[in-house]
């Protein structure tokens, strides 16, 4: 018979860290709710956590090795997918050289301890430098200003949205998000309840989204123009003498090479290209540095731009001068148990960039990983250290990153290719062999990344509801394995042991943090507030915050040649912009094999505004062709007044089409891929990270 039971943890699904009340009986999961308890997110949950049961049960998921034969796949010993791996890595390396290994690592990597923990030490183990992340398809620009501003790749400052009097975000929906480089969950309700305490929200975007509908108020922006924008609020502040420093007065160099660079963005040349009127942004402007706190935020339509990292500097610039940078009410930096960050001040670990550079197109290295949008031309392009073998961990970079048809090709030119993932996908199918892992019911979860990122200080950790089945392995325990068999050298650590490990080095005391002191607190532990840190946490070498960094500087350069190109461009081939969008019940494409997460409205639709549709003689629903300079989808079209004239949009993730996979709900909503109209030579020169928000497209009937 059995008795109910109920399991508290984290759903690992999102950034929003939300905390779960799991009813389960006989290993059967009953229901899901929001845990209301839970310190973080009181209770609060989307869609997309209900569906860890769909997972957890998805016939689809593999869960023991097979390999790729002549006559289809086959399952095959844990024992002899290890052995394969290291003889042909191995053949390989000596014939080639240690860089003819590449490795990616997708987004669900930074949801996952064990990969998180286990999953460095095995990619250092090769010895290769060819290492690429969906960082360079991401927040990429968020860690080069970091770096650069404050001396390390993970110093963001969050933004303190349950303080702050007025919040203006760009290029975010974090209504549907909840947050990203912002663990917020609930978000939608702490947006509003700014608005209750008389305060003020405003989003600037292409498209009229979710979060529009909650704030104050919504400006529309020419997709790659927000840094023009950011520019000319930062202007305004000038001229209006409304700049303050505040407590960070004595500990920031740069300040007037800043005031002088602003000056050639006044309003009323700039708004022509951005969309708004010179009155509007100033006026903006006026609010922003004269509310009693305040916060700017920008995110993906921010940094997956031709000025990704342009964007991300001035963020951080218009916080910190409006004295808003540091403070409550404005963006802080966090101080978790497990303090990456505070931790650098013993390994010495900070980040980097451009210590050598990547062997095709002399892309600068950015903390040990090259950009993605090289990876193809890696590997398809002959001579010494040649991608010969690659290495994929959670992820499917065919559907989320640049010119996802080359990268297919170039994965079906490897030697060797080995997949350590749950499905059979659009990536995984050129593997020789794939390794799946246990995945979130059956694992243990402390959030590495997330806890770092949140809006509060808070620590949880989540014990497995599930014992895994005798054939299955932990991803700590292949990573283990792997790296044993490259190195010689076993570790003896476990997960729970590496992360006690960490955990001599919190600087938090009472009570004394272990992984079994915090298993006796399912729903989480509070540690506060986010407090003011400058400037003791800095880590550059003056211990000052560089708000005029050469880099960026230099960079306005090729900001000012795009304005003269927007002047004197005329009837370009393709007239319209493409953006993403994401939805509350989808953030990556493995989470479309879900049938409660994929029922109801087909969601793959390219969104387009009424007039431009009437001016195309276009109907709703009808099937167009959007063509870009790489490729062409053909995709319903979905007709609405809630995007700006000119711009399109088509979601992130879809393309399940492609012969070869095995997702069987996927399959029937397989939709189109964004990444296969995307140019992989299109990126933010500065930082390395690709251009998505604004590639250029035509519409026609299909």
């Amino acid at each position: 018979m059995g008795t109910i039971k109920t399991h508290y943890r984290t759903c690992n699904l999102c950034e929003a860290m939300c905390g779960l009340e799991i009813k389960h009986k006989n290993n059967t999961i009953i229901s899901i709710k929001g845990d209301k308890k839970d310190e973080l997110s009181n209770g609060h949950i989307c869609p997309k956590a209900t569906a860890l049961k769909d997972v957890y049960t998805d016939k689809n998921r593999l869960k023991t090795p097979i390999k790729r034969t002549n006559n289809g796949w086959k399952s095959i010993t844990w024992n002899e997918a290890y052995d394969e791996i290291e003889t042909e890595l191995k053949r390989i390396q000596t014939k080639y050289g240690k860089n003819a290994i590449g490795s990616y690592r997708g987004n669900p990597t930074v949801h996952n301890t064990g990969l998180m923990l286990f999953g460095t030490p095995f990619l250092q183990s090769l010895g290769s430098n060819q290492k690429y992340t969906a960082t360079s398809v991401d927040q990429l620009p968020h860690h080069f200003a970091s770096l650069h501003m404050f001396g390390h790749y993970l110093m963001f400052p969050i933004p303190d949205i349950d303080r702050t009097d007025f919040m203006l975000i760009m290029g975010g929906n974090p209504a549907v998000s909840n947050g990203s480089i912002m663990t917020a969950p609930d978000f939608s309700n702490r947006l509003k309840a700014i608005k209750k305490r008389g305060g003020k929200v405003v989003v600037v975007d292409p498209r009229f989204t979710e979060t529009s509908k909650i704030a104050t108020s919504h400006f529309y922006i020419k997709p790659a123009t927000d840094a023009l924008l950011l520019l000319s609020l930062i202007h305004v502040i000038f001229e209006e003498n409304l700049e303050s420093l505040g407590h960070l007065s004595n500990h920031t160099t740069g300040l007037e090479t800043l005031k002088k660079q602003a000056k050639n963005y006044a309003p009323k040349k700039t708004a022509k290209y951005i969309g708004f009127t010179s009155e509007e942004i100033k006026q903006l402007a006026l609010d922003f540095a004269t509310s009693k706190t305040a916060v700017c935020y920008g995110r993906m339509g921010l940094s997956t731009q031709e000025f990704g990292g342009l964007c991300q500097w001035l963020v951080t610039i218009l916080n910190c001068i409006t004295g808003n940078l540091d403070v409550e009410g404005g963006a802080l930096f966090t101080k978790p148990i497990i303090d990456i960050v505070g931790m650098s001040k013993i390994t010495g670990k900070t980040g980097s960039f451009n210590k050598y550079q990547s062997r095709v197109h002399k892309l600068p290295e950015f903390t040990g990983e090259f950009p993605v949008s090289t990876l193809a031309d890696e590997i398809l392009t002959p001579g010494k250290d040649q991608i010969k073998a690659m290495i994929t961990i959670a992820g499917n970079p065919v559907l989320s990153t640049p010119n996802g048809k080359k990268l297919e090709k170039a994965f079906e030119s490897l030697e060797f290719m080995v997949a350590i993932d749950i499905y059979l996908n659009e990536t995984t199918k050129h593997a020789n062999i794939i390794l799946p892992t246990t995945t979130g019911l059956e694992t243990a979860l402390y959030d590495l990344v997330f806890h770092q990122f949140a809006i509060r200080n808070t620590a949880k950790y989540s014990e497995a509801l599930f014992e895994k089945f005798e054939e299955q392995r932990h991803d700590w325990e292949i990573l283990k394995e792997l790296t044993k068999r490259f190195t010689g050298k076993e570790n003896l650590l476990n997960l729970e042991q590496t992360l006690d490990y960490m955990l001599q080095f919190s600087s938090y005391t009472t009570p004394k943090i272990s992984v079994n002191e915090l298993k006796k607190h399912p729903h989480g532990i509070d540690y506060g507030a986010l407090k003011p840190q400058l400037p003791e946490r800095l880590f550059t070498a003056d211990k000052k915050i560089a708000l005029a960094h050469p880099l960026f500087i230099e960079d306005l350069k090729r900001l000012n040649l795009k304005l003269d190109k927007l002047t004197t461009e005329k009837n370009p081939k393709y007239p319209f912009s493409l953006i993403g969008r994401r939805h509350l019940r989808s953030n990556n494409s493995w989470m479309h094999n879900s049938v409660r997460l994929t029922k109801g409205k087909e969601r793959c639709t390219l969104l387009i505004n009424d007039k431009d549709a009437s001016q195309l003689n276009l109907k709703d629903g009808q099937i167009v062709k959007v063509t870009s300079n790489v490729g062409e989808v053909q995709i319903p079209i979905e007709i609405t007044n809630l995007i700006m004239a000119g711009v399109v949009s088509i979601p992130h993730g879809w393309g399940h089409h492609r012969e070869g996979i095995k997702l069987k709900i996927a399959q029937q909503h397989a939709g189109v891929s964004l990444n296969d109209l995307t140019n992989e030579k299109n990126m933010d020169t500065l930082t390395g990270n690709a251009d998505f928000s604004g590639t250029k497209v035509q519409i026609s009937s299909s």
